[in-house]
């Protein structure tokens, strides 16, 4: 369980200024002339419809549909820049190099070779254009200044992506430091992907989770329309079919905090498991994977403590 704590002036900052948070995710960089197709039949979401220099969320599953690591891709004109959290780097090599054919796709680990800035709050746009940056349209990917700068679809709990080798996104900082940006840290990054309800490696996604389980049809990590693809048969089947038999919601705590504890009860009985928890001045929120028949506004017991169950992302409280 992923836990974190923001005052009042960081949150703020978070939501409604710019804030910009450096981090050194795993990088893995796909090629050849087969890349597109390889990487096709591997990730959850469709790579060929949104064509050259876009941004796409999506994931590596098992034949089973579970969930091995999620990726931000970068579909460039000479190949494809996947972008994940450290945690997925050994379980994603393994399987990039099982899988993928070397004379049709060739994969390199850039992880250490290429860093990352994550930007988000409402001003960030702003802060950009004050940087000299461009923006480009939501999905979509420019090149600037020996940086890659992504920017999501709106569902995303970031504002920007930048790429970059390590010293070009130090001096991107200091760009951006100086047009207004705050720095950040795992924190700032952890209470955004909270508050929009975006789930994260280790976190709410778990060995046999399902991309279902974890909003992939609303944070559009998968597409249903693309063909064939590893572990396609099991999402298609229950999205088509049937149902997950637990689902990602919201936890909001009232002036008790909850305990040390992770399960989720109502009437006694467990109906689910907290996979995050953000600490705020007067309120505390969460993650929970519950049963799918638990429904917004139910009263719930959550590490101890009562908890109202609510939809996702967040609705802002004055923030």
């Amino acid at each position: 369980m992923r836990q974190t704590a923001l005052d009042l002036d960081r949150l703020h900052r978070l939501v409604h200024r710019a804030v910009a948070v450096p981090t050194s995710p795993a990088v893995f960089q796909i090629t050849g002339s087969g890349a597109l197709t390889c990487l096709q039949g591997l990730l959850t979401n469709d790579l060929e419809g949104p064509g050259e220099m876009s941004l796409v969320y999506g994931a590596l599953l098992t034949p089973k549909g579970a969930i091995v690591a999620d990726y931000w891709v970068l579909r460039l004109p000479e190949g494809f820049l996947l972008v994940a959290e450290p945690a997925g780097h050994a379980a994603s090599l393994q399987l990039f190099r099982r899988s993928l054919p070397p004379r049709l796709a060739k994969v390199e680990d850039q992880t250490g070779q290429m860093d990352a800035a994550w930007l988000y709050g409402s001003d960030a746009a702003a802060a950009l254009g004050r940087a000299g940056f461009r923006l480009p349209d939501p999905g979509k990917v420019v090149r600037q200044d020996d940086l890659l700068l992504a920017r999501p679809q709106a569902q995303a709990p970031f504002r920007a992506l930048v790429l970059g080798i390590p010293a070009a996104i130090r001096e991107l900082l200091s760009r951006l430091t100086a047009a207004g940006f705050s720095p950040g840290e795992a924190a700032d990054r952890d209470a955004a992907g909270i508050l929009g309800g975006w789930p994260q490696l280790g976190a709410e996604i778990e060995e046999r989770t399902l991309v279902q389980e974890v909003r992939y049809d609303e944070i559009g990590g998968v597409s249903y329309t693309k063909g064939c693809y590893t572990g396609q048969e099991t999402v298609a089947r229950l999205h088509f079919r049937g149902h997950v038999n637990r689902e990602l919601k919201g936890l909001v705590w009232g002036p008790e905090q909850p305990g040390d504890g992770a399960v989720v009860e109502s009437g006694g009985k467990e109906i689910g498991i907290i996979s995050s928890v953000l600490m705020m001045p007067g309120r505390t929120v969460g993650l929970g994977l519950l049963r799918n028949t638990v429904a917004p506004g139910s009263e719930v017991l959550a590490a101890g403590a009562p908890a109202t169950v609510v939809g996702l992302p967040f609705e802002p409280w004055g923030w």
